[in-house]
């Protein structure tokens, strides 16, 4: 039986279910047509994340292949092929008429993360470096997202908060996940801040190898949640500009991902033997908050 277009969409779903908890909780708050939308970006941008998490040598070719099987699908749209997931990000980037270029800032952003690409690098001198490198990795989808929520401004006006939210999302990511990604070889905070309080590789690799958080690397993730929440500050007033269906999601997300910052403190930043998550019960209670709201 041939794969028909909501046979893509539901794949989409399906990896968004296993691999984006806190997304696909958030999306059931939109009308359908929507998160099955939702669901494409995010299986799409999952399906570039496998490719960087596990590079080999032809990885990056993979990601040029699969620039250009995205760039041939949007100027001749066809039949759904095997590539579910390609058939349904091109039939949203069309449908929702998102900019191109966001894509294309997406997919360099993640080739600084594959060894053998000109742009390759494992860490960052300074927040500029590193937001260069999050202006694809992360504003890049906040701003795909946009036209999907839809605003009650012009686009443009609500482009800033959006690519702040996305950043902020960005590094939460990243000061949860320093422990796996040291087994990456990688560091995605700024080098300076981490300076600026004596936290150098190797204290970071003697933290990973005992499973001990040493204060002086306590008080630069402290100094780094205070930015990151920071941005979720910048980022709030623009879901006001978004359209009022949309908002509990949007609130949703912002929540949930800002309460992983409060699950490192509540650990004591015991990032090097345990990931801090929101537990499932303030998950739901958030969203039904929302929800109720809404």
């Amino acid at each position: 039986m041939p794969v028909t277009a909501t046979d893509a969409f539901r794949h989409c779903e399906r990896i968004a279910a296993e691999h984006g908890r806190t997304y696909h909780l958030a999306t059931r708050l939109l009308a359908p047509p929507d998160r099955r939308a939702v669901h494409a970006l995010y299986a799409f941008a999952r399906t570039v994340d496998d490719i960087v998490d596990h590079p080999h040598d032809d990885a990056p070719g993979e990601l040029d292949r699969l620039e250009k099987l995205l760039r041939e699908r949007l100027d001749h749209p066809g039949p759904i092929g095997d590539d579910p997931v390609l058939y349904a990000v091109a039939a949203t980037i069309t449908r929702y008429r998102i900019p191109h270029r966001h894509f294309w800032a997406f997919l360099d952003a993640m080739r600084m993360d594959v060894p053998g690409t000109p742009q390759f690098r494992t860490r960052y001198t300074d927040l500029a470096e590193l937001r260069t490198y999050m202006h694809g990795s992360a504003a890049a989808i906040g701003l795909q997202l946009l036209p999907i929520l839809g605003t009650v401004v012009p686009l443009a006006e609500a482009e800033p908060a959006a690519a702040a939210l996305g950043e902020a999302f960005q590094l939460t990511n990243f000061l949860r996940d320093v422990a796996e990604d040291l087994e990456r070889g990688r560091v995605y905070l700024p080098g300076d801040h981490l300076a600026a309080f004596g936290v150098d590789d190797e204290l970071l690799a003697f933290c990973h190898r005992t499973g001990h958080t040493d204060r002086r690397v306590r008080r630069a993730l402290a100094d780094l949640i205070a930015v990151n929440r920071a941005g979720y500050r910048v980022a709030d007033p623009g879901i006001e500009l978004l359209r009022p269906r949309v908002r509990p999601a949007i609130r949703t997300a912002s929540r949930l991902y800002a309460g992983i910052l409060d699950e490192i403190e509540r650990s004591g930043y015991a990032i090097f033997s345990r990931r801090a998550t929101v537990p499932a019960h303030r998950r739901f209670r958030v969203a039904a908050t929302e929800f109720a709201r809404s």
